[in-house]
Parts: C-alpha cells; sequence; structure tokens
C-alpha cells in the first residue's frame, strides 16, 4: 500500500520537531508492512496509530492507499479532534 498525506496532516507535520517527524516516518513505513490494528471509536471510520506515548496519526483506508488525515503532538490534540466526531 502507498500513501497520502492529506494538507492538514502534512501542516501538523511540518509544525513538529525534527526528532518527531523522524518518529511519524518510522511509523509510516511500519504501517505499510503491518496492517491496521486499532479502529476509532464510535464508529467513526477511521484507524489511529500511536507513535509515542503522546503523539498519534488518524488515517482512513482507499483502495490500495493510506490516507493520512492528521497529525498530533499531544492526547489532548487528539482528544479536542475526536471529540468533533462524536
Amino acid at each position: 500500500m502507498q500513501y497520502l498525506i492529506s494538507d492538514e496532516a502534512e501542516g501538523d507535520f511540518n509544525k513538529m520537531d525534527f526528532q518527531l517527524q523522524n518518529f511519524f516516518l518510522k511509523h509510516f513505513e511500519k504501517l505499510e508492512k503491518i496492517p491496521p490494528r486499532r479502529h476509532l471509536k464510535h464508529g467513526v471510520p477511521y484507524y489511529v496509530e500511536s507513535v509515542t506515548k503522546q503523539a498519534r496519526f488518524v488515517y482512513k483506508i482507499e483502495a490500495d492507499f493510506y490516507v493520512t488525515l492528521r497529525c498530533f503532538k499531544t492526547h489532548k490534540e487528539y482528544e479536542r479532534w475526536l471529540k468533533s466526531f462524536i
């Protein structure tokens, strides 16, 4: 599978420091080899991957692509975004 990154996710990613960006890149590569594991709650059609204890990214699967929707530096950012769907 290949990766696409939404404009919002790219903006989130570019605001991160270099070390955190490297963690995200490693997880993008890892996801290409290992199938999705954690589906979001409440019937939201997205998956979430933890990068560190705090950092996460949310993605969806379309045909032969993983589409990264958002990247979050902290769990609080992720929770605020998640509440917008519930």
